[in-house]
Order: C-alpha cells, then sequence, then structure tokens
C-alpha cells in the first residue's frame, strides 16, 4: 500500500494535545492491534488500530505506546527487536532504534521487557487513560502491574487511583479532521471513484459480481491503496441486502447492480455507493426510484454544514423519499403521519449517514447529551439514502393502519429487485461542505454516457 504520508509532525501535534488533555500525573497506555490467525500458519494481512496508528504512525503489532505528560521522555515505545531470521520470513522490523530514528519515539525499549519497564513508569500517577474492555488480555495485564505498585505504598509510592477510557479525550480529536487528513481522504475518494467509474464502463450482462469486484480491487492495488472494507457487488435482488457480500451471482439483464466499495489510503477510507443498470439504460421504474432517491441526497447533502445538526440530513432524505413514494403509488396516506410513524423505514431501513475517518463508521458521538452535534468544519460525514424494492415485497397500507388494520399490499412486479443506494463522502467547510466523491458519476444522463463509452456504442 501507499507509504506513510501524514509527517511525524502531525503525530507529534496529536499526541501533544492528547496529553494537555490528560493534564499532569496522568499516563496513557495504548496496545498495538494483535496479528489475527486466519487458519493454520496463515494470518489476516495486519491492519493496525485506528487509535494507536493516530497516535504513532507505527505499522506492525506487538507494541504498546505509552505517553506521559510533562517528563522528558513523553513518548514512549515497546516493540519487537530486530531479528534477522524473522525477518527473512515475515519481513523487516523497525525494532526499538528505528522506532526513535523513524517515528519521534522519546525512547524505546524491546516488548519482552514490558513487565520490567513500565510499572514503574505507573508509580505516583494519579490517573490511567486506556481503552478500558475492548481487551481482556489487556486490561488484565494493566491490572497485574497496578497490583505492583499498590505493593509498594509502604515505601511512600502511591498507585494511579483513576481509570480513564482513552476514548472519551481521543475520540473527539479525531472526528475533527486535519488539512492533512483531508488531503488523504480526498486521494482515497478519488481511488475509489476511479474504481466506480471502471466497474461501469466494463460491467456486462452475464458477469459474475465477483468480476466486478475484481476489477474494483485492481483498481484500489494499482492505485497503492487496499479496501477500507469488503465491496458489496449485488445485482437484482442482492442488491437489495444492505450488507450483501457473496458476490457470487451472475448479472441479469435489466436488473439493477448496488455498489458499496471504498479505498483505504494511509490508514483512512473512502465509502462511496452508486447503482446503476446492468445493461446500461434505465428502465422507467428504475429511473422513477433512482430519481428519488437522488432528490433525497442532494436535500440531505445541503443540511451537511457548520450549524446544522446531525440528524437534519435523515430528516430531509426521509421527507423527499416519502414524498415521492406518495407519488409513485408506493406509500398511501398523508406525508406528515406517515413520517410521524415511520413508514419509510419499509422500503428505506438504514439511517442517512455516518462519521468518516480511520475507520468507515469512524468515531465520535452523534449526540452530546439529549441533543443531535451540530456540525463543524473538519467532519466528514456519508450521505447514502436508499430505496429497496425486493421481489415480492409487500407494503403496509398507511391509510389503513391507522384504522388498525394491518393491510399489506404487494408490489406489483415491475418495481421488482430494485435496490438504489447513491452514496457520498462530505466534509464540513467552513461555510458549507464538499463532496470530496463528487467525480464519481451519479447523473443518470452521465452514467449512462459512461457506460456506452465502455461498450463503444
Amino acid at each position: 500500500m501507499l507509504a506513510r504520508t501524514i509527517p511525524a509532525a502531525v503525530f507529534a501535534r496529536r499526541r501533544r494535545a492528547l496529553m494537555e488533555r490528560m493534564g499532569p500525573d496522568s499516563i496513557a497506555l495504548l496496545p498495538a492491534a494483535p496479528s489475527a490467525p486466519r487458519n493454520r500458519d496463515v494470518h489476516y494481512p495486519f491492519r493496525q488500530d485506528s487509535d494507536f496508528y493516530y497516535l504513532t504512525g507505527f505499522p506492525e503489532p506487538e507494541a504498546i505506546a505509552v505517553l506521559v505528560p510533562g517528563g522528558k521522555q513523553e513518548f514512549l515505545l515497546f516493540c519487537r527487536q530486530r531479528d534477522p531470521q524473522m525477518e527473512i520470513w515475515h519481513g523487516r522490523r523497525a525494532g526499538p532504534q528505528g522506532a526513535m530514528d523513524r517515528y519521534g519515539v522519546d525512547n524505546a525499549h524491546p516488548i519482552a521487557e514490558l513487565d520490567q519497564h513500565l510499572p514503574p513508569l505507573l508509580e505516583n500517577r494519579q490517573r490511567v487513560f486506556y481503552a478500558i474492555g475492548y481487551n481482556p488480555d489487556f486490561d488484565r495485564q494493566v491490572m497485574a502491574w497496578i497490583n505492583q505498585v499498590r505493593a509498594k505504598a509502604r515505601l511512600g509510592v502511591h498507585a494511579p487511583t483513576e481509570f480513564i477510557t482513552l476514548d472519551r479525550e481521543l475520540h473527539p480529536m479525531r472526528l475533527r479532521k486535519e488539512p492533512e487528513e483531508v488531503a488523504v481522504m480526498r486521494e482515497a475518494a478519488r481511488i475509489t471513484t476511479t474504481a466506480h467509474r471502471r466497474a461501469m464502463q466494463v460491467c456486462r450482462p452475464g458477469m459474475p459480481e465477483y468480476e466486478l469486484e475484481a476489477e474494483i480491487f485492481h483498481t484500489f492495488l494499482r492505485n497503492g491503496a487496499g479496501w477500507a472494507y469488503p465491496s458489496i457487488v449485488g445485482g437484482g435482488d442482492n442488491s437489495c441486502i444492505l450488507h450483501y457480500t457473496e458476490n457470487n451471482a451472475a448479472l441479469r439483464d435489466g436488473d439493477i447492480l448496488l455498489i458499496d466499495a471504498g479505498a483505504e489510503v494511509d490508514g483512512y477510507a473512502s465509502d462511496i455507493t452508486r447503482s446503476f443498470p446492468i445493461n446500461g439504460r434505465f428502465s422507467g421504474e428504475q429511473r422513477a426510484i433512482y430519481e428519488l432517491v437522488l432528490a433525497a441526497q442532494y436535500a440531505a447533502i445541503a443540511k451537511v454544514r457548520p450549524g446544522c445538526h446531525f440528524n437534519e440530513p435523515h430528516d430531509a432524505a426521509v421527507r423527499t423519499l416519502t414524498e415521492g413514494l406518495v407519488a409513485l403509488g408506493l406509500l398511501h396516506g398523508e406525508v406528515e403521519a406517515l413520517i410521524k410513524a415511520e413508514q419509510h423505514k419499509q422500503l428505506y431501513m438504514h439511517r442517512t449517514g455516518h462519521w468518516l475517518g480511520m475507520d468507515v463508521h469512524d468515531v465520535g458521538d452523534y449526540k452530546t447529551g439529549e441533543d443531535w452535534r451540530v456540525f463543524e468544519p473538519g467532519m466528514v460525514t456519508t450521505v447514502e439514502p436508499g430505496l429497496y424494492l425486493p421481489a415480492g415485497g409487500k407494503i403496509v397500507d398507511e391509510g389503513w393502519a391507522r384504522l388498525g388494520v394491518q393491510l399489506e399490499t404487494e408490489l406489483d412486479e415491475r418495481w421488482w429487485r430494485i435496490g438504489i443506494r447513491i452514496e457520498d463522502d462530505v466534509l464540513v467547510t467552513a461555510d458549507g461542505n464538499e463532496v470530496l466523491s463528487a467525480a464519481a458519476p451519479k447523473e443518470i444522463d452521465d452514467i449512462e454516457a459512461l457506460m456506452r463509452e465502455g461498450r463503444g456504442t
């Protein structure tokens, strides 16, 4: 994958900001992600823990980062030693000296010496910050160190008395992206856009879904990226399965194809969904549903700006979709009553967006207390309304439901197998927003023109 693109000075700035939030007499402990076995003698490709990487930029497993505010050695790292034999088999390691030379570490020790060096660092510290409850083995290790310090009470040594989840201080920092992060996310969106365009150009009836998945992954790799999550490539009825990943069915002429795929660059994700006709031409019903979802997305994106709260894009999308479904005769009743009864959930069962960053569903609270969080410059959210009409689907008639009668109407067959989701990555700016994925075609004329170009027609 692409080499690290965020300068070491940015990681140092983040560590300083976190330690200021922690205050004096505190210490933070962050374990790296473990290496996960896939099967005998084979491990999954390693991906660093997001919090750990956000503060260190260090890409290896078997490491512990320690932040100690106020000392000469504020950033300590315990990591694997260099080992020529192991590096022949599994690749190069930084080792303690490499960690200090390349990653801004004040002092580094072999991970094997962790039990020797860590307990003294806890002595006379009041607060310990770490991600409590996520790693039971590490929880036990931390408590063992604490008990070692407690055993020195008669020597006048004080053990920490406060244990604070690191998320409370770190995740608000991650929620607001720095310029360097935005630049990486733009690149991830660019690569993902290229992959979606490629899929539109090569798509043909009869192809297996996994062939398009391969085209997407190939585009990621040849641009130096990996995937942020397993790609969703679902045609026809599979387009109505929200997290469909089997990707093994043949694409049928006349069906819609939904692709939800995103590249990851230097630990940062893109998350883009496009829906288009497998044969390159929208049918009347497909066009009607698509235009409705697109209108809902435009209405939602308009609400991603400073001063609006996180739920306003969802409210805008729900209103647009409900009004459109009534106009199409797919929902029956008064719009306000339908919205209040959440009747849209029969065809649109998820929310309109989520935070995006190092994690696809990134960290950060959606509410502060009982109130929705207000958008601020630097936040990045997805905007992804959709409608899903599977074969044989049924809709409750709201007009009868208000009378206590649950009358179900089966969708007319011409609406079957239409799953439409349109998803973009949207950055909140000082005066509005920037759609990072704007280059991915989503107007019907643009999609059909690109598909014709791919077919040479």
